[in-house]
């Protein structure tokens, strides 16, 4: 009796207890905030007069792992007072600063990658509000500012000039009374027909999704800076679809401007596929039709087949990759092929920029990797042309690295000469800087055919782990069916792109791809020595070899 009149006083203590409260006049850009996942999360509220109040959870501790960080230039000179559900112990940590605490470290860390965008700190999953606008391409992605595990959505933001250098910007879009901020999408409003801006100055429109437990509904934002900052409709949200479809998975929205009808279309994932509404301003939107066979993160875009700008298909895909080839009427899409996929592995919610200068339908998707150790989790993976090709099994999308990629190569080796797989290990780990007991550094890129003269499989490892696994018998290629173009082939090439925790794949110059953890970087013992590269395989060849090392984009 005297344990459980123990617990309902602890209990009642809990819920009565008066939260901490911190108070400071802001003086500086950053609060550093300290973090361990030992400890629960409890809720983090942030006031200011004259700002919106920012309610999310944290996990602070007094004994913190890591630490991360919150932007607070937009209190400045004002009061601000935080209060904390949790320890307040913890909350004392807390403190203002111009500096992010232990910035000397960041983009240095052991597993940071060093060619794909990662957040300084905190998690990262799905790209959002991908366009560029006046020499800039701008990179929204689904944050939690406040630890390396899922929660708090908000809209995290990066801006670059060549998609491979990216600065990261302060957040732009927090949760409020609607919900969470979910996936989204950004136009150029060149004609001001939301009225948001001015001829003089037209805005970028977003649409997104606000996530709360009972459903979801699709908002809209506009900026007039230039993607700096956003400001929500007051008129939010635009889209409330429960009812039709009695389902809170609504989210999501893709919106663009369809020139034939001179409206706008937005895609949207609803329930089992992509519906699709149209509007002439942005705000009003009138559902048109569904597509079944999708799930989240649509997109919709046309491509000409072959680069012949009079044979135009429309391309519809979803959060795996899997896509339709079809038509569109500016209110229906009608799949003429399908469904298809173009790339496996880690990528997941991948979104094309809108506006891109010279006309390339550009991707950019999200992988869930881990980067063991450090204060953020999840990466980007390398920006991606798309094109349609015709093969020997109809009109196929295509994924090839962007061309500026080229420019982080530095040459190691070449060969053009048909080496055999002992003679091609050689020569690859010849060229390999130099290495230490357990390094997992390197970041490298490998061309190379492989030809399978006498073997049914054959294929490659790094350091251990299989890149390759071709089984020409089954027609698979690491698990997955895949048949080469000749389908009396024995040869199949490969772009690999060996990044510190990543590594990609692309087959056949991007007729397929797929992406992976790189373990032995996050995983391996100290002591163990990198293995380098090892092609394997029965009387095999080894051709039109380069590799190269990749520079740090930091």
């Amino acid at each position: 009796m005297k344990r459980s009149l123990c617990v309902i006083a602890t209990f009642f203590a809990l819920c009565f207890a008066q939260a901490a409260e911190l108070s400071m006049k802001v003086k500086c850009r950053y609060l550093n905030l300290p973090v361990s996942h030992e400890v629960e999360r409890y809720r983090l509220t942030f006031k200011a007069k004259g700002v919106d109040d920012l309610s999310v959870v944290a996990r602070l501790s007094a004994n913190p792992e890591y630490w991360v960080f919150k932007d607070i230039s937009a209190y400045e000179g004002k009061t601000l007072t935080i209060t904390f559900d949790g320890p307040e112990d913890a909350l004392m940590q807390v403190y203002q600063a111009d500096t992010i605490r232990d910035v000397a470290s960041i983009y240095r860390e052991r597993n940071r990658p060093q060619f794909h965008f990662s957040t300084r700190r905190g998690w990262i999953n799905d790209p959002n509000g991908c366009i560029w606008h006046n020499g800039q391409y701008h990179l929204y992605y689904q944050h939690n500012p406040f630890e390396r595990e899922w929660g708090n959505m908000t809209w995290g933001h990066a801006t670059s000039p060549d998609l491979l250098h990216w600065t990261e910007q302060p957040p732009v879009l927090f949760p409020d009374t609607l919900g969470t901020m979910f996936s989204g999408s950004a136009v150029f409003d060149k004609d001001n027909t939301s009225g948001f801006g001015t001829k003089k100055n037209p805005p970028l429109v977003y649409a997104y999704t606000a996530d709360r437990s009972e459903k979801e509904v699709q908002c809209i934002a506009y900026s007039l800076d230039g993607g700096m900052t956003l400001h929500k409709y007051e008129g939010n949200p635009v889209i409330d679809s429960h009812d039709r479809w009695q389902s809170r998975d609504t989210r999501d929205p893709r919106v663009f401007w369809y020139e034939p009808g001179g409206h706008w279309v937005l895609v949207l994932n609803e329930r089992n596929g992509h519906s699709i509404y149209t509007s002439d301003n942005l705000k009003d939107w009138t559902y048109r039709s569904h597509v079944n066979g999708f799930w989240e993160c649509p997109d919709l875009f046309p491509l000409p087949v072959d680069g012949n700008t009079k044979d135009v298909r429309w391309v519809m895909y979803g959060a795996s990759n899997t896509y339709m080839i079809g038509r569109f009427d500016g209110k229906v899409f009608t799949p003429e092929s399908g469904k298809h996929r173009f790339s496996s592995g880690a990528i997941y919610a991948a979104q094309t920029f809108n506006n891109v200068p010279d006309g390339r339908r550009i991707q950019i998707g999200w992988a869930n990797i881990d980067h063991r150790g450090m204060p953020f989790r999840g990466q980007m993976l390398l920006p991606t042309e798309l094109t349609l090709r015709s093969t020997k099994d109809g009109v196929r999308l295509v994924s090839k690295p962007i061309a500026e990629v080229a420019s982080l190569l530095s040459p190691l080796c070449s060969s053009k000469d048909a080496l055999s797989s002992q003679e091609a290990n050689v020569a690859l780990n010849k060229a390999l800087p130099q290495r230490g007991s357990g390094e997992g550094a390197n970041c490298l890129h490998l061309r190379a055919t492989l030809n399978l003269t006498y073997a049914t499989s054959a294929g490659l490892k790094f350091d251990g782990q299989t890149l390759v696994d071709y089984d020409l018998n089954r027609n698979t290629l690491n698990g997955q069916f895949y048949s080469p173009q000749d389908p009396t082939s024995l040869s199949l090439t490969m772009d690999i792109y060996i990044d510190r925790t990543s590594i990609e794949v692309f087959i056949d110059d991007g007729l397929y791809s797929y992406s992976m953890e790189r373990r032995r970087a996050i995983g391996a013992a100290q002591n163990t020595i990198p293995k380098g590269f090892e092609f394997w395989g029965s009387d095999i060849n080894v051709t039109d070899i380069r590799l190269d090392a990749v520079e740090s984009c930091w």
